[in-house]
């Protein structure tokens, strides 16, 4: 089991470059920072997890710009959006952005991508929520082809441009992972067709989200996809969960880290430290 942290890097946290060293020396795979451009003051669409939207939400540094820092003061460390808003993003930018990212790191970069779920926060970007899943596997497709084709092209609904040059190329060939997250009923049928991975975040009902996560094994493989791997977004820090997830087929799992300062996060990643442990001890 490979295990990563995440975090959202805002101006009143441990900074991203401070952050990404303690995480490498502790000996962990991967770091993920979320993205939110912004949060509309109006608060229409209701927080998914419930209760009152936390600060960081609107506090949080633009991904890349943070984890180039990231990236600066590692060496080992994979680097990861978790998740990028692609349906807020031109894609021409952002596959510039990507790939660039991914060449200065040495490879180190994953592309962890979604639809969001705040309405107004896609509209104020120009984007219709009840599309923004078509947009989405259209500006990820297009980005394929910017990384892969030396003059590319698209042509589709959301996204259309003739053919152009943008170097350089991604380091990883054919391209950085595409970690595809999300836990809607479609999820497993996006992944299959433009992703590499599934990121789904950790639900209340365990069992029923790791029979999910064996059945798009098996769905992947039917597919001619497979193996496809999985990583378990804000995992629960507990040893014998960790083992039934890694049962299931999951292969990164990946902790959440507050908003802090170091101190804080030292302390959380000691504790954390001790579950990694007993889940080691037991065999894992």
């Amino acid at each position: 089991m490979n295990f990563g942290v995440l975090m959202f890097a805002t101006d009143y946290s441990i900074a991203p470059g401070e952050l990404a060293s303690i995480v490498e020396q502790r000996g962990y795979e991967s770091l993920f920072l979320p993205e939110h451009t912004h949060i509309p003051a109006s608060r229409i669409t209701p927080y998914p997890a419930g209760g009152e939207l936390p600060r960081e939400y609107w506090h949080t540094y633009d991904p890349f710009v943070a984890l180039s820092f990231a990236a600066a003061a590692t060496t080992r460390l994979r680097l990861a959006t978790g998740i990028c808003l692609v349906i807020e993003r031109d894609p021409i930018t952002t596959a510039k952005e990507v790939a660039s990212l991914d060449r200065l790191s040495g490879g180190r970069f994953m592309f962890g991508v979604g639809a969001g779920w705040n309405i107004e926060e896609m509209a104020n970007h120009g984007t219709d929520g009840g599309r923004r899943f078509g947009i989405m596997r259209e500006r990820i497709e297009a980005m394929k082809a910017i990384w892969t084709q030396q003059e590319a092209s698209y042509r589709g609904r959301h996204v259309d441009f003739e053919a152009i040059w943008s170097e350089p190329k991604p380091l990883q060939q054919p391209h950085p992972p595409v970690l595809v997250g999300g836990n809607g009923p479609k999820v497993i049928e996006r992944v299959l067709a433009y992703g590499d991975e599934w990121m789904p975040n950790a639900m209340p009902d365990a069992e029923a989200l790791q029979q999910r996560i064996r059945d798009f094994h098996e769905r992947a493989s039917a597919a001619g996809r497979g193996p496809l791997g999985v990583t378990l977004y804000a995992a629960p820090a507990k040893a014998r969960a960790i083992e039934d997830y890694e049962r299931a087929g999951v292969g990164r799992y990946v902790f959440h880290l507050q908003s802090t300062g170091r101190d804080e996060v030292e302390q959380r990643l000691d504790r954390l430290q001790a579950v990694i442990e007993e889940y080691r001890s037991a065999g894992g």
